[in-house]
């Protein structure tokens, strides 16, 4: 939106000169259950201090009206003080009081205060979601991370309502007329980005955790319609689990009072970490069978945000250049208590298959950026929540671990949080401590590892004596011309050879890889093996490259790995590789199809039916796509036959082979939907019934009305938004045209249902149909960053990007667009990304001509 952004520098100044001592916010939100009714009324009383008497300043707010602006007792005109962004205050006191009323905007966006109702019952549900810059649309604020502040909130809504902030719920008050008032008691000084309120009519489950500083509440809450598939039992296993690990690691008492974790409906991220308030998306309360990796993503969820409390609520940091002190430290520690206290003990495997595959995708990108990013205002950090600020950088942070020790690591962590709790921090601050504990200087490390962009690539280079032994070992070290940066590597080699208990290590050997040759001397005299594995156990962060005998065996043999972790960075180098043009899309696929029923980690197994399903769409030669295409689905169809009655394979190989399905399929998956064809094992339960009904409408298989009925059928607002997918996916004009409208010119429609519009337009098969949405999408690029709020507005950007077009059309349309119009940055970044994706793809394509 024109006139929201805030820039750094406008932020630093207002940080130097303003001290905050709080807010007291009151919102009456009896009007929610009216869904006619599109505002609530907010009163914010902010106290600051300011170290300038007579300077001015301005303070931020997004709301339809302002009725009152009063500073120090006297009252400012809201016409001239308000521009629709913020509220200018000259002449400020050494000790300032701001009172500000307004309507705010129910918001149906994930952003601000969001209100949803839900079909089944017609309930109001509301929470709030702040990050990055998003409680000025619920009450008058200094929006920036480094304005701490304590919190008062009070809550006028339905007196049957559970209402939850980031202090502990008070007894309401009866005012009468169904109607009640919390008063919360002030939080500690707290950013704004991390206060929140959910409010409705919520199911909870309570529980209780005994903490170092006492007992600590614990709640679990979701929509009433949800209640019968909340399996709090196992959500708070986890959570208990996390705080007995963290509180040991990190030698601090979990920081507030009490913990709720809100699952919520409409929910554009994973969760967030509000203090003491958690909010989840509610699609992690599963209503139907999920195989056991989508708990392991839960679980994952639930210690992310649990970790954030100490990184980022407690510390938090000073301007969002640092965001990767939140991000990257809360994936590290999520991971690292699922590994070591929860039956996820292959949690790195995991992070290994998924994180790290997010993160080079990233750091290939032409928008790659450092870890410690370069963020000169909220447009570069609403684009910035990425694989690099979380994935990448835990990685990294995995490897100076390694480095420095584990103890003499988390020592620094230990006096990072007690030097500046409560208080902001950078990453010099952060630098410091842990030098202090280890003894190590971390300039160079930070500046090769946090301060530079992009990912290197390592190479074996040997040569082979008559009798098959190494006469020399080098490994290579290379790096992108943009980035050229050579790094610093700890890392494993090892040898694996083939045996009656399969791919087995022989030698292992750890060393420093630096520069752009490394002499492996321990490895001089050893016989060649069947494979050799650079970066063996995962310590350092690059793209690895096998030699063409160690490729073959991967090929022939990547199922007899008796380690999951050495055959899931078999995997991920294979894919790298087919990425990368090296490997042929065609022989990333027969590798997958020939070794994904062997592989019995079920989120690699996910994993691999998703690259391989990209490299048939887009990274396959035109000329045989097609052919590409239907032997996919039947190497499939015969997986899903073989695969063992009710296992998390048989699911996942079933709701891959719906989505490659080709025409010739089509009669089998409406079997499957409607009972004629049976699988021993296989309960096609509402979640896969969504899947076999979107992949009918995409082969137009299934009419509109049969759409509807499924949608009555399944009448939950998940049920609404999988509708929205079936209906873009079906290949005619008229569906097009409609999921246009819907995703990108009204802004009636919420987002979750948005998005999943967004998901259903693009499809294989449709090229044709598709084509002129190409110039459509360039024609409103601009616009939508302009008209739509920055998530729906992003969620159109990246969605509707015509990557599924991956031609040479295509990128000579969007390449002369970046060279003629004039976005903002924040839009030429997500278009940027876009037209590297299909530049990429053209590479694969050629490279999958030539085999």
């Amino acid at each position: 939106m024109p006139g929201t952004n805030l820039t750094r520098a406008e932020a630093q100044e207002r940080a130097r000169l303003l001290k905050v001592d709080g807010y007291d916010v009151t919102l009456d939100l009896t009007s929610a259950v009216d869904p006619h009714s599109p505002t609530y009324r907010s009163t914010t009383i902010l106290r600051f201090r300011c170290q300038e008497p007579g300077a001015s300043t301005f303070v931020d707010l997004i709301a339809p009206k302002v009725h009152q602006v009063s500073l120090n007792g006297v009252e400012l005109d809201p016409e001239r003080v308000y521009d629709g962004a913020r509220i200018s205050l000259d002449g400020l006191a050494a000790e300032n009081e701001l009172r500000v009323v307004a309507d705010a905007a129910y918001m149906n966006t994930g952003e601000g205060l969001h209100r949803s109702f839900d079909p089944v019952d017609q309930r109001p549900y509301l929470y709030t979601q702040f990050e990055v810059p998003d409680a000025r649309r619920v009450f008058a604020t200094f929006e920036q991370p480094d304005l701490k502040g304590t919190f008062t909130l009070t809550v006028i809504a339905p007196a049957d309502w559970q209402v939850v902030s980031n202090s502990p719920t008070p007894e309401p008050e009866p005012t009468g007329d169904g109607v009640a008032t919390w008063r919360f008691a002030p939080t500690p000084p707290i950013s704004t980005y991390i206060t929140a309120l959910v409010a409705g009519p919520f199911h909870v489950v309570r529980d209780s955790y005994q903490g170092r500083r006492g007992e600590i509440p614990l709640g679990v809450f979701c929509r009433q319609s949800l209640a019968e598939h909340l399996d709090a039992d196992e959500i708070l296993d986890v959570t208990k689990r996390g705080f007995a690990f963290f509180e040991e690691l990190f030698d601090y008492p979990y920081p507030f009072e009490k913990y709720d974790q809100l699952f919520v409906p409409e929910y554009n991220m994973g969760a967030m970490e509000n203090a003491g308030c958690v909010t989840i998306r509610d699609e992690y309360i599963f209503r139907s069978r999920t195989t056991d990796a989508a708990y392991e993503a839960r679980a994952n969820t639930i210690l992310h945000e649990l970790a954030h409390m100490w990184f980022g609520d407690l510390v938090t940091m000073r301007w969002w250049d640092d965001l990767w002190l939140n991000e990257s430290f809360a994936s590290y520690a999520s991971v690292l208590c699922q590994a070591e206290t929860t039956r996820w003990t292959h949690a790195w495997t995991t992070f290994a298959n998924t994180d790290k595959t997010w993160a080079y995708r990233q750091d290939q990108l032409p928008s790659t950026h450092p870890i410690a990013a370069d963020i000169r205002d909220l447009e570069d950090v609403e684009v910035n929540f990425d694989g690099i600020t979380y994935a990448k950088g835990a990685s990294v942070l995995k490897q100076l671990v390694s480095w420095v020790g584990r103890e003499e690591f988390f020592a620094g962590l230990r006096h990072y949080f007690k030097t500046y709790e409560w208080g902001n921090a950078t990453l010099a601050d952060l630098r410091v401590c842990l030098e202090k504990t280890s003894g190590r200087d971390l300039e160079a490390w930070s500046r090769e590892w946090l301060e530079t962009a992009g990912v290197n690539t390592l190479r074996p280079a040997f040569d082979v004596d008559t009798e098959g032994r190494f006469t020399s070992f080098e490994v290579v070290q290379e790096a992108p011309a943009d980035h050229p940066t050579l790094r610093s590597h700890r890392l494993a080699i090892g040898l694996y050879d083939r045996t009656d208990d399969g791919l087995v290590r022989r030698r292992r050997v750890e060393l420093d890889v630096v520069g752009e040759r490394t002499a492996v001397p321990d490895l001089v005299g050893e016989s060649q093996p069947d494979l050799v594995l650079l970066n063996d156990d995962d310590l350092t962060y690059a793209k690895i490259r096998l030699d063409e005998r160690s490729l073959a065996t991967l090929v022939q043999h990547i199922g007899e790995f008796r380690d999951p972790l050495p055959r899931s960075l078999g995997w991920t180098a294979a894919w790298d590789m087919c990425r990368d043009a090296e490997m042929a899309a065609r022989d990333y696929i027969a590798l997958v199809l020939g070794g994904v029923a062997a592989e019995p980690d079920i989120n690699v197994v996910q994993l691999l039916l998703r690259t391989a399903s990209t490299a048939v769409q887009i990274y396959t030669a035109p000329e045989r796509r097609l052919e590409a295409r239907r032997e996919f689905a039947a190497g499939l169809r015969a997986l899903v036959e073989q695969a063992q009655p009710g296992s998390d394979h048989q699911l996942a190989l079933v709701r891959s082979y719906a989505g490659a399905a080709t025409e010739e399929h089509a009669s089998y998956l409406a079997g499957l939907l409607d009972g004629s064809i049976t699988l021993d094992g296989l309960s096609v339960d509402q979640e896969l019934r969504w899947t076999l009904v979107q992949n009918l409408a995409r082969l137009d298989a299934i009419d509109p009305a049969q759409i509807d009925a499924e949608e009555r059928r399944d009448g939950t607002i998940k049920g609404k938004e999988e509708a929205a997918h079936a209906r873009a996916a079906r290949p005619h004009a008229e569906a097009k045209a409609q999921a246009w409208r819907d995703a990108v010119e009204r802004d009636d429609v919420p987002n979750q249902t948005q998005f999943k519009t967004i998901r259903g337009f693009w499809q294989p098969g449709q090229e044709e149909l598709l084509k002129p949405y190409v110039q459509r999408y360039l024609d409103v690029a601009q616009w939508v960053w302009d008209h739509k709020a920055n998530e729906m507005a992003q969620s159109v950007l990246v969605g509707l990007f015509p990557r599924q077009l991956a031609t040479q059309e295509t990128a000579e349309k969007v390449r002369a667009w970046l060279d003629n119009a004039e976005p903002v940055p924040a839009v030429r970044r997500l278009v940027s990304e876009g037209l590297a994706d299909v530049e990429r793809a053209l590479r694969a394509q050629a490279r999958d001509a030539q085999a």
